[in-house]
């Protein structure tokens, strides 16, 4: 007897391309059509596949399922894989052995089914990718189901992608005991390591993105082998702390945003950051090893600043042992309204001043200012940074003529201090490099 296609086959429509079947026939290109054989041609097509002439094994049928198992691999879809089950009997339930399983376009239903399949009991790589049309049937206790059924096939690598309805139901990771990577895109989902303390033994890559609450600081204290940590797509973070002895490299991408970072890494060499940044943003950091860095931090609340002015981006990036620093810094229209007005349009004093926030950040010896005047005397807030910057080797600044129709209010903070042009600031790096 013939056994049954899995269900998984058939949970999404299958066409040939540029090709239409009309009453039993398939119309090609061309406009001619194919009809399906005959019963009898059929089978005695069938028996010609698995009998060459003389009667002996087709050369196919022959190939070790070892060999087949190859062949099936390189298909990289466990749909496409196990449809050879309808073209030959020797690949006939072939595809549940294969060591790299990638399920994608698949119903969550159908990919349940099609996973308790799996005849291997460890895999090397297993892919699961649930389509964003599914997002209605995906909630956190199917999406952990899910992950416990993938972590039972002990895969070495496992990448999972998929889209909920805004959860913060917490969705317990299981323990991947062989897994050497695992990578977790999960959006509108919030994922939380595993329960009593469950460590991922051999694990030395994490990525995931599009998660809510994700703790940095949770998983890596279960991963004793981590050596990369990847977090994006728009991750929500609280702090970013990150204390280990193994990491190499941290991203943190695609404008994530985070209360804080606190890295404490030694063996930390490659660090790049794209932050927005929460109003009680905090920077505590430590990396004596670190050789490539790239920080990318937008300040949306605009929280920090000094006489009206306020830093919208910051930029700190390592090129040849040299670390730029780059502030964007906007007088904003705040400096031309009532402060009853801008109490409303803006927070009216700032959380933490210009020095404050340059203490924290690595040390620099390049500083570009990009400053937003919009009319407003610059001078204040330039002598302002250069006063706090005393150890800068190189300074570069750009002026944006922002257009402004208004005028500075009498006492206009932009002017203070207003001794500013008798103050004496010594820049004796900047000066060493002009001679």
């Amino acid at each position: 007897p013939v056994p049954e296609l899995p269900q998984f086959l058939f949970a999404v429509h299958f066409r040939p391309p540029h090709s239409k079947w009309r009453s039993g026939a398939m119309e090609l290109p061309s406009g001619n059509r194919l009809n399906p054989p005959s019963s009898s041609v059929s089978s005695r097509r069938r028996r010609q596949r698995f009998l060459s002439e003389g009667g002996r094994v087709d050369r196919i049928s022959a190939l070790p399922d070892d060999l087949l198992l190859q062949v099936l691999c390189r298909l990289r879809c466990a749909r496409t894989a196990a449809l050879t089950s309808a073209v030959a009997r020797p690949w006939r339930g072939l595809w549940r052995h294969l060591t790299e399983l990638s399920f994608r376009e698949i119903a969550p239903d159908a990919l349940e089914a099609a996973l308790g399949l799996v005849a291997r009991p460890a895999i090397s790589l297993l892919e699961i990718d649930i389509p964003e049309e599914h997002r209605g049937e995906i909630d956190p206790a199917r999406v952990s189901a899910l992950l416990r059924t993938a972590a039972r096939l002990a895969p070495t690598a496992l990448v999972f992608t998929a889209c909920g309805n805004c959860s913060v139901a917490p969705i317990e990771v299981p323990v991947f005991h062989r897994a050497t990577s695992i990578k977790l895109e999960v959006h509108n989902l919030c994922l939380t390591p595993p329960a009593h303390g469950l460590e991922f033994p051999v694990l030395e890559r994490l990525s995931v993105g599009g998660g809510y609450a994700f703790d940095t600081d949770e998983f890596i204290q279960r991963c004793p082998r981590l050596r990369v940590l990847e977090v994006g797509n728009r991750c929500r973070l609280h702090k970013i702390k990150v204390h280990s002895t193994t990491i190499e490299e941290l991203v943190v991408s695609d404008d994530c945003w985070a209360n804080g970072i606190d890295i404490m890494a030694p063996a930390l060499k490659q660090l790049k950051l794209s932050i927005r940044m929460d109003s009680q943003f905090s920077v505590s950091f430590s990396a004596p090893m670190v050789e490539n860095l790239w920080w990318d931090f937008s300040c949306p609340s605009q929280n920090v600043g000094d006489d009206g002015w306020r830093m919208l981006h910051l930029s700190l990036w390592k090129k040849e042992s040299v670390n730029t620093l780059r502030l964007t810094i906007d007088a904003g229209p705040s400096m031309l309204m009532d402060l009853e007005d801008y109490a409303e349009a803006y927070a009216p004093f700032a959380d933490r001043n210009f020095s404050e926030e340059i203490a924290s950040l690595p040390n620099f010896s390049v500083l570009q200012l990009h400053l937003i005047r919009r009319g407003h005397a610059f001078g204040p807030v330039v002598s302002n940074l250069l006063g706090i910057c005393t150890f800068i080797q190189k300074l570069k600044v750009d002026i944006n003529e922002f257009t402004c129709t208004g005028v500075c209010p009498p006492n206009c903070p932009c002017e203070q201090p207003q001794n500013w042009r008798s103050q004496t600031i010594s820049l004796w790096q900047l000066l060493k490099k002009l001679k």
